[in-house]
């Protein structure tokens, strides 16, 4: 069978590249087509275009960058007419990939949606979108089968693919003297993976350094990013260690997380955190319009409920910042809550490996509309 898939960021490239490990334990005679990165690629994805040359992100941002992306919608969608595959199966990465989901119906081909836009936190009416341009949703999230059940959606929850990614985690035995770390408390800071986040987010995570002398903060970072934007950080001696993420949540006492998939990944290591996120003053502004979800964070969203602190926009502050993270340094009974939180969402996301399950359901429905 012919699969083109799609994804356009970092976790959506990770998260397509074991969905496709798993199709070719399935269909040993599967060819891969479409666009992605380097963990697809590796796995096997020959690439029409990587996702670091179309990445904008932010209301503003996308508006600025829309001719860019528009040349690699009509790029894709070139490519799928010439490859002519069996099913398209889109992973995250809802702006893009709703046009591309409309493209496929348009054209007749099966549309399966892995990670489905996230409708439920603003403007629901999308949902109608998806039940009128895919033909089948694998949800990485127990609350959404519910909510796309009112929209008529049969949406399965295969799991999350987060729980296969850390069970497949083996901590480095030498971490600590491998990145010239002391053994003091570390607290890890997760800035993000692009580069609208790291400007909007480092300013303040590095003036809250200067409030813990007795703990060592360490940088996740990434390399996809020029490292330039790290200089700051490495200018106020921080220590900046890239691609050992699991590795730094496995040492961490605690962790300051922009909000994403990041929060999530951050409870599963059973790291208290304080969520943070900023973004462009106009960008806030729409999105606070829009957005009709109580919380920011997976973590919350999951739990239903308060279980870590959330800082946005003007909270986002280096006094509240520090008030969070003492209060999780100091008081054991505010941690012992927090923990408590997460092992109710773990609990919630069930033990279904995500990759698996997604990929059975894709081989089954091609053997039978063949």
């Amino acid at each position: 069978m012919k699969y083109y898939i799609i994804s356009g960021e970092r976790s959506g490239d990770l998260h397509a590249s074991n969905l496709i490990s798993a199709i070719k334990s399935l269909d040993p005679n599967a060819n891969f087509r479409g666009m992605g990165g380097d963990y697809s690629r590796n796995e096997g994805l020959s690439l029409a275009a990587h996702f670091d040359e179309v990445a904008v992100m932010g209301f503003v941002e996308v508006l600025l960058g829309f001719r860019k992306v528009l040349k690699y919608l009509s790029l894709i969608k070139k490519d799928i007419l010439k490859f002519k595959p069996d099913v398209l199966v889109l992973v995250d990465y809802g702006g893009f990939n709703m046009k591309m989901a409309a493209f496929g119906k348009e054209n007749k081909i099966p549309v399966h949606y892995y990670i489905p836009p996230k409708v439920w936190a603003w403007n629901q009416k999308r949902a109608f979108k998806i039940k009128e341009f895919t033909d089948q949703v694998y949800s990485i999230l127990p609350f959404e089968p519910p909510f796309f059940k009112k929209f008529e959606i049969n949406a399965h929850y295969v799991g999350n693919p987060l729980l296969d990614e850390i069970s497949k985690f083996e901590p480095h035995p030498f971490f600590h003297q491998k990145n010239s770390l002391s053994y003091s408390p570390i607290i890890a800071l997760l800035p993000g993976s692009r580069k609208q986040e790291l400007a909007n987010m480092m300013h303040v995570m590095l003036q809250v350094v200067k409030k813990f002398p007795n703990a060592q903060f360490v940088i996740a970072g990434v390399d996809n990013l020029d490292t330039a934007l790290y200089e700051p950080a490495i200018k106020a001696g921080i220590k900046v260690i890239y691609n050992q993420t699991y590795d730094l949540l496995h040492h961490a006492n605690a962790a300051i997380v922009t909000s994403g998939t990041a929060t999530l990944e951050t409870a599963l290591f059973r790291v208290p955190q304080v969520v943070v996120y900023k973004t462009s003053g106009i960008s806030y502004a729409i999105a606070k319009r829009l957005i009709r979800v109580p919380f920011i964070s997976l973590v919350n969203l999951i739990a239903d409920r308060k279980v870590v602190a959330e800082l946005i926009q003007n909270d986002y502050s280096v006094e509240n910042l520090s008030q969070e993270l003492n209060l999780i340094l100091s008081n054991i009974f505010h941690k012992a809550e927090i923990l408590d939180g997460y092992t109710e969402i773990k609990e919630k996301l069930g033990t279904d490996s995500a990759s698996e399950t997604a990929a059975k359901m894709i081989c089954s429905s091609l053997a039978i509309s063949h």
